[in-house]
């Protein structure tokens, strides 16, 4: 779930149909199950712990990221024209619940409160799409964004999915949103800086010839869903912090065809490129080490290619 920068545009209805469907009520997470400190009054709390993080929160982070990284591949199983982004959330949310986890969207801070487990944002949607009954359609690209909070951190991750038969620009939009998302974890050392990230994503998306949202960016998470530091997905010559071992944050690139300028609906959530052309996003959680990064939203058995050089396992699979 991406962080929103502080910069509103002017509304403009979309000219054509991805349009809200009926949202149900807010789902119900056992009293059993660990919260997070928003989830009843939808308020954060302070901020909680430092971007470095001490092993025992990272030992914990990577057992998130691994729940987070299974809900978003079950996911793509349902992917299919015809399917509702309200059934996927109804599937993300039981699935969590199953693994002793909290939803972490689900009543978090905003005007309204955010009501669902998962963000699905379809074809112009940028982020924070809410699960609703519009069926997919054939066609179709949607996004599903993946937060859990298990054993007291977060773990963030997404993914954009084909649905059906998708034109060839849709395709190759998907395709540079992912490689521009692994150049930017490629980019991820300690002392590098921020702006080396976004850099890399920039250069990947441009080259192609597509465009990156600036009004939504990545953050660091932890014990906290959103906190330091802020992650841009294109070059900012502000973005000089210096990347420290240990610290936690996501990398999440929106890629557009046209415009990346956004506007939002009315719910107070949904994003839409202003020129209502397709967008794309993928997304991991990092892990800042000496001469790489650990992918902490992957499956024990999957990839870390970006672990310093003697300790690489691969080059990335899928998402």
């Amino acid at each position: 779930m991406a962080k929103r920068k502080k910069r509103r545009l002017r509304f403009e209805p979309p000219a054509r149909p991805v349009r809200p469907g009926l949202v149900t009520p807010m789902r119900q997470v056992p009293s059993g199950i660990k919260r997070p400190d928003y989830a009843l009054t939808g308020t954060p709390g302070k901020t909680i712990g430092e971007p470095v993080k001490p092993p025992d929160v990272i030992a914990r982070m990577r057992e998130a990221g691994t729940l987070a990284r299974k809900v978003v591949l079950r996911l793509g199983e349902e992917i299919a024209p015809g399917v509702t982004t309200e059934h996927l959330d109804k599937l993300a949310h039981e699935m969590t619940v199953e693994h002793g986890a909290y939803p972490s969207p689900l009543n978090y801070t905003g005007h309204p409160n955010y009501p669902k487990a998962i963000c699905t944002s379809i074809n112009e949607v940028i982020c924070h799409g809410i699960p609703d009954s519009r069926p997919l359609e054939d066609g179709d690209i949607v996004n599903c964004d993946v937060t859990v909070y298990l054993d007291g951190v977060h773990g963030d991750h997404s993914e954009t999915f084909l649905v059906g038969d998708v034109d060839e620009t849709s395709r190759r939009l998907v395709d540079v949103t992912r490689q521009a998302m692994y150049a930017g974890i490629g980019a991820v050392r300690a002392g590098a800086k921020v702006n080396d990230i976004g850099r890399a994503i920039q250069d990947v998306a441009e080259k192609a010839g597509f465009g990156v949202v600036r009004d939504f960016i990545g953050h660091g998470i932890g014990e906290t869903f959103h906190m330091a530091p802020s992650i841009p997905h294109y070059y900012d010559p502000r973005a000089t912090t210096v990347l420290e071992e240990g610290m936690t944050f996501t990398i999440e690139p929106m890629i557009t065809v046209g415009s990346p300028r956004a506007v939002m609906w009315d719910d107070g959530w949904t994003a839409t490129t202003e020129d209502l052309q397709r967008t794309a996003q993928f997304e991991h959680t990092v892990l800042v080490l000496d001469g790489g990064a650990e992918i902490l939203t992957r499956l024990p058995e999957e990839e870390q290619p970006y672990l310093p050089s003697s300790e690489s396992t691969g080059v990335p699979a899928g998402s």
